[in-house]
């Protein structure tokens, strides 16, 4: 567990949990606080949204923001955006859009990212912890 017990949760964690992964549930479970930034949060949004138990996995969605603190984009964020693009730009290891808004939303706020997407290893000087495995 991560020295102050808190935690960002990327979508592939969260999907984790929600599908009952022993590891996900049980870390989850003996976290002190759990953040969630509102671009993850309207991924799952969209899986619900797009699943064939829509109303079901909306429910479950909403459940869920319910028990994290949701982090929302700011200037500071935004900024970290932009240099942590060009860094990984320059260094030819890009990572996909929205998680450099995850990724630059716990930097922003010194949070270790829980996800097993492997990319966001390339985050420069970042803990990355992945309770999937």
């Amino acid at each position: 567990m991560g020295a102050s017990g808190k935690y960002l949760l990327d979508t592939s964690t969260v999907i984790a949990i929600l599908r009952n992964n022993p590891s996900a549930v049980q870390e989850s479970s003996q976290a002190a606080e759990l953040f969630i930034s509102a671009i993850a949060l309207g991924e799952l949004y969209y899986g619900a949204y797009c699943s064939s138990e829509k109303e079901k996995n909306l429910k479950t969605v909403r459940q869920f923001a319910q028990t994290c603190t949701v982090l929302v984009p700011n200037d500071e964020i935004a900024e970290c955006y932009g240099w942590l693009k060009d860094h990984l730009r320059r260094a030819g290891k890009p990572i996909p859009e929205n998680d450099l808004w995850i990724a630059a939303t716990a930097l922003v706020y010194e949070l270790p990212l829980v996800s097993s997407d492997a990319h966001f290893d390339r985050v420069p000087d970042w803990v990355v912890v992945n309770w999937s495995q």
